[in-house]
């Protein structure tokens, strides 16, 4: 679906308060102006759920009724964030933590998605989910990637926050914008 003017691609979040956002922008600045890393700058800061994939514009009323349903179902919880971590040679992230409420969103995220989209993300089902929240990849070179690793490993970073919401995000051929998003049940 590549390059076809009717549909978009698209991908569900979590996406952090604005000071966890200020604080990764803040990094993710860091990395532009240091190691010449720029790609992680073209999404707002988030925690990816449902990893980018392509649909039609015109479907996109019914795309917003199933996540609109889904996130009915689902309650609102912690998020943790705690230190850095690493997808050795090229990204970079903050960690975030592997609660029993945030990796059962996003199973039954991918099994809702499957089940009434028929979605799937071949890769998610053939790996972990390993929730982070990304600071440098994809442009960020293997020799930038050792001294940048060896300057954050062990910096200290914690936050939290309370996920209320999950969020569809669009890519506009320039970066990763909002959408829309869809109200958690309140606990």
């Amino acid at each position: 679906m590549k390059n076809n003017p009717k549909s978009a691609r698209f991908f569900v979040a979590l996406l952090p308060t604005q000071e966890i956002c200020d604080y990764a922008n803040e990094v993710k600045q860091y990395f532009s102006d240091r190691y010449d890393s720029r790609a992680a700058q073209k999404s707002p800061p988030h925690v990816t759920l449902q990893p980018p994939f392509d649909w039609q514009l015109s479907e996109i009323s019914h795309l917003q009724s199933v996540l609109t349903q889904f996130a009915r179902q689902q309650s609102s919880f912690n998020v943790e964030l705690t230190g850095f971590g690493a997808f050795p040679p090229r990204v970079i992230y903050i960690n975030v933590q592997r609660t029993p409420a945030l990796m059962a969103l996003q199973a039954n995220l991918s099994d809702y998605l499957e089940q009434r989209l028929a979605l799937v993300n071949e890769r998610l089902k053939s790996r972990p989910f390993n929730p982070h929240l990304t600071i440098a990849f994809r442009d960020l070179k293997p020799t930038a990637f050792q001294q940048a690793w060896s300057e954050f490993e062990h910096k200290s970073v914690s936050f939290a926050f309370e996920a209320q919401q999950v969020t569809l995000l669009i890519h506009d051929n320039q970066g990763w914008k909002v959408h829309s998003q869809f109200q958690l049940s309140q606990t």
